[in-house]
């Protein structure tokens, strides 16, 4: 594989990794800052402690494998899970072969942590990290590029026209082909664009379609594609999400705004922050089976994806009050015999009532997904 022609994209490699490495080094007070949201941003000592640590292993980092194994899945994710997690779950990960690279379809819900977790998963199961694909609206200057693409980022090109922008695409997915394929690397991909404000994981075909349109120029059939491209579905469930509310003021200012909303200038890394920092109780990332088989179309693959994913979700007493409470039934009454859903009603007591529905409903969708992939 050429990793030349894929430079603009890929995460860094070779002599880029270096020159991202001193660009961070000379930038150690934005490294603090990062830090100190970790930190709660009031833990000097534990600040300074953090900053000491990563300090001593980024020296050593000669590749974004490197940076993942000793800084984000080696020492960041486990102060996230400390700091802000009950307990962290995984099941699936056993069977994956080291030997293999897949595409990892996701359900979307924090834009840092659904795939610094499923690292976090692999590094614990003994099998090989995965890329991440990312839109290039989150890189607001050269030190989160450098962040983003030591982690294994992918860049995945936003602001573009039309002809440019199908252009893009295409280079994106020629290089996930050839990069699950040719070199056996894990790439971890959102099943559509832009997390899940509403609870509903659903998979955008045009993502599969794509990856198609970029190998038919070698023949390859749509079948056998998918076949050689070992898509894994992969269902990642918070039982507290930290941004639910925002999530729902956004989409209902966007509903009232014709589908339009425009995000100000901080706001993704302000969410991302809010992800790191915030409470999320428990945490299950179920990895699925490859999809595998004979399909026809991109529907049909997609199709497959969410029903695993809808399936793999693990639902936590906050989606089964949800939907008892918005569907006024008990049905779920003896899974949430113990849960205090007053004080989780008392979350949202302060909105208006379009964002404590929308909010409610998000945490009540998964379980409707379930409901419909088994009755």
């Amino acid at each position: 594989m050429d990793f030349s022609k894929y430079r603009d994209i890929a995460p860094y490699r070779g002599a880029d990794v270096d020159a991202a490495i001193k660009r961070i080094m000379d930038k150690r007070e934005y490294l603090g800052a990062f830090i100190s949201v970790l930190a709660g941003g009031s833990d000097i000592q534990a600040i300074y402690g953090y900053l000491d640590a990563i300090l001593k292993n980024i020296s050593s980092v000669k590749s974004y494998t490197d940076f993942l194994t000793k800084i984000t899945a080696g020492f960041f994710i486990p102060t996230v899970i400390q700091r802000t997690i009950k307990e962290f779950s995984v099941s699936g990960a056993e069977a994956l072969d080291p030997e293999k690279g897949y595409l990892f379809i996701s359900n979307h819900r924090d834009i840092i942590l659904d795939c610094a977790l499923l690292d976090y998963a692999l590094l614990n199961n003994n099998r090989p990290l995965c890329e991440m694909a990312f839109g290039d609206n989150l890189i607001g200057s050269q030190f989160i590029e450098d962040l983003f693409r030591l982690n294994g980022g992918i860049i995945v090109k936003r602001a573009l026209g039309m002809r440019e922008k199908y252009q893009a695409t295409l280079e994106l997915s020629s290089y996930f082909v050839e990069v699950v394929t040719e070199e056996n690397v894990c790439v971890w991909l959102a099943q559509r664009s832009g997390r899940s404000k509403d609870g509903l994981d659903i998979t955008q075909p045009s993502i599969i379609k794509m990856l198609h349109m970029s190998q038919r120029p070698k023949g390859v059939p749509f079948t056998e594609l998918v076949n050689r491209m070992n898509i894994v579905p992969v269902a990642i469930s918070y039982e507290y999400d930290p941004n639910d509310i925002n999530k729902g003021r956004e989409e209902v200012l966007r509903e009232h705004n014709n589908g339009e909303y425009e995000k100000k200038k901080y706001e993704d890394l302000i969410s991302m922050a809010r992800g790191m920092k915030e409470w999320k109780g428990r945490v299950h990332l179920s990895i699925g089976t490859p999809v595998k088989g004979d399909y026809a179309t991109p529907e049909e693959v997609a199709r497959e994806v969410d029903r695993q994913i809808h399936l793999g979700y693990r639902l936590w007493d906050t989606n089964y009050f949800a939907y008892d409470y918005l569907e006024n039934t008990n049905r779920f009454s003896t899974r949430t015999a113990d849960f205090d859903g007053d004080a989780f009603l008392s979350r949202f007591s302060h909105l208006s009532p379009g964002v404590r529905d929308f909010v409610l409903n998000s945490y009540a969708n998964p379980v409707r997904s379930m409901l419909k992939e088994t009755e």
